[in-house]
């Protein structure tokens, strides 16, 4: 087949180009190029989707199957339809569970859509509500042809929100780690590789229709004991702490500096607890914790156990917390 996969450089498009090349399918990413090469195999089309004209280099190519990973701009996702929707076979678009209202009971409510608007401020909500206006946009030009992924909390190499990594890497270290005592929460992850995978084979196969696109539920602390079994060394010591002392010193949830990353507060509990039956019916097959868990560390070794992060505990904030329930 021959496949455009607009962007190509950056995590999940280019787990999805290489999985394709790998394959054996005809290649053409659609990007900057700034953040890097695509893998090899591919062919790179300079373009920028924030100018007119974007697709010009593109006019009168025609694929077999289109995959958008555009983050943030339903402009970006109508422009994409207008050049090549109407002659695509199969047209898949990467939106995000963010896209639902409701993640403290979890249900399938969506939030209402948004158009692009740089001069708002980016938060969560209005992050999901632009997916929500992109899904739309994608079932009125391609209904019947389109896969929309609303992916969860994407793992594995090349992860740059360090999020995922952060337990692995400090696994590794071993002694005394701090771990949220979270006894209801559940985890939820694809790794990046199983998503790309899936995304290729439902190119291949026509595969049709909407899908939350993460692996089955697991309980938060029966997901952290297999990373830790998994890259930590022997000795090494859990310590749950509890939520209410991690508010008090004002320890982050999920993402970012200070943070404990993947733990999530009550209200946003159902967030990592999405029925995935339908997308493993479908083909989604997933690969063991601890296998991404090892491979993560592996990333994470060669760009420094020690460097700044941009999400987790410094070792400094980490001393503070065990000293506090001591």
């Amino acid at each position: 087949m021959k496949i455009l996969v607009l962007g190509g450089t950056v995590f999940l498009s280019k787990a999805i180009t290489a999985e394709a090349v790998r394959r054996g399918h005809d290649v053409v990413c659609g990007a900057r190029g700034a953040s890097g090469e695509v893998p090899e195999g591919a062919r790179l089309i300079s373009i920028d989707r924030n100018k007119p004209g974007a697709f010009d280099q593109l006019a009168g190519e025609q694929f077999d199957a289109v995959v958008d990973v555009s983050k943030y701009s339903v402009n970006w996702v109508r422009d994409a339809l207008e050049a090549f929707g109407r002659t695509t076979p199969h047209w898949t678009f990467v939106s995000s569970i963010s896209v639902y209202a409701d993640h403290t009971t979890g249900s399938d409510e969506l939030l209402p859509p948004l158009e692009d608007d740089p001069a708002e401020e980016f938060t969560s909500e209005r992050y999901g509500s632009v997916k929500v206006a992109s899904e739309i946009a994608v079932r009125e030009a391609v209904r019947g042809r389109e896969f929309i992924v609303r992916a969860g909390l994407i793992t594995g190499p090349d992860d740059p929100s360090d999020r995922f990594g952060y337990w692995p890497a400090r696994m590794a270290q071993g002694g005394r780690v701090v771990v949220p005592d979270s006894p209801d929460l559940g985890f939820q992850h694809i790794d990046v590789r199983d998503l790309a995978q899936w995304i290729v084979f439902a190119a291949e196969e026509r595969v049709t229709g909407t899908y939350d696109s993460t692996g089955p539920v697991m309980p938060f602390q029966m997901a952290i004991g297999e990373i830790a079994g998994a890259t930590a060394p022997p000795g090494t010591q859990l310590v749950p702490v509890p939520e209410k002392v991690l508010n008090e010193l004002e320890i982050n949830p999920w993402a970012g500096p200070r943070s404990l990353p993947l733990w999530l507060p009550q209200e946003w509990a159902k967030m990592v607890g999405r029925d995935v039956s339908n997308a493993l019916a479908n083909g989604l097959r997933v690969r063991p914790l601890a296998e991404t868990a090892l491979d993560s560390l592996e990333y994470e070794r060669g760009l420094g156990l020690d460097r700044p992060r941009k999400a987790g505990l410094t070792a400094a904030e980490e001393q503070e917390i065990l000293a506090a329930v001591s």
